[in-house]
């Protein structure tokens, strides 16, 4: 019951495992994770002009963890 968000994921990380030729992956879950939270971060800022309330709300997450995030990702 995938979404295409969870299709394009899944496509990616295919596509990763196919591509290490033999190399041990490592801290999978971070750098999926990071690839994937910064862009939305900055999808969900951009589309309400900014507003960190409003896309805090958006995210479903508290503003201060909204900010916090946007400094560890150097999201102005």
């Amino acid at each position: 019951d995938d979404n295409e968000i969870a299709r394009c994921v899944r496509k990616a990380m295919d596509g990763y495992f196919r591509d290490l030729d033999g190399e041990r992956p490592c801290a999978i879950y971070d750098m999926v994770m990071n690839s994937v939270e910064k862009p939305l971060l900055e999808l969900v800022l951009h589309r309400v002009s900014g507003n960190q309330t409003q896309a805090a709300q958006l995210l479903g997450v508290n503003r201060n963890t909204l900010r916090k995030k946007m400094k560890y990702y150097g999201i102005k």
